[in-house]
């Protein structure tokens, strides 16, 4: 039986690494004639304390830098979408891939480990834990491992 992957979503952050896990959400979608999705999630946790003003010209500001990475992903391959939300970027993901019946999810790893790791936490580690498909993650090829 051979899977069938019709649908990507590529959570991005604007870092070298996201636009790395492009790289490789593209060829996939390429392969597979698949739409990709590329989603930015607005850290509400972060934003808490901005007033609301603020708010609106942060929505405005990754509104205009995600369409741009859309737009830019676009001479490469067509079918790509995107979407801006406001959430905790985990949970934010792992909704999306569900409502929109993604097959995959592609994206990028920061690679911290030790002390980093366990105060801040990874996006990636819990969206491979929890998403209801299979998740690819990508690390970008300048940042070396460290051994803890």
């Amino acid at each position: 039986m051979k899977v069938k992957i019709k649908k990507i979503l590529c959570p991005v952050d604007f870092s070298k690494n996201s636009e790395h896990s492009i790289r490789y959400a593209v060829t996939l979608a390429e392969t597979f004639d698949a739409e990709l999705l590329l989603i930015h999630v607005v850290d509400s946790n972060k934003t808490v304390m901005v007033p609301g003003d603020m708010i609106q010209q942060i929505d405005e500001h990754y509104a205009e830098r995600l369409e741009n990475l859309a737009e830019e992903t676009r001479e490469t391959y067509n079918e790509v979408s995107i979407r801006l939300i406001f959430g905790t970027p985990f949970l934010e993901i792992i909704r999306l891939a569900r409502a929109e019946n993604a097959n995959m999810i592609v994206m990028a790893t920061h690679g911290r480990t030790g002390l980093a790791h366990m105060l801040i936490g990874s996006v990636a580690e819990k969206v491979v834990r929890m998403a209801p498909c299979p998740v690819l993650t990508v690390r970008h090829p300048e940042y070396e491992f460290q051994m803890p």
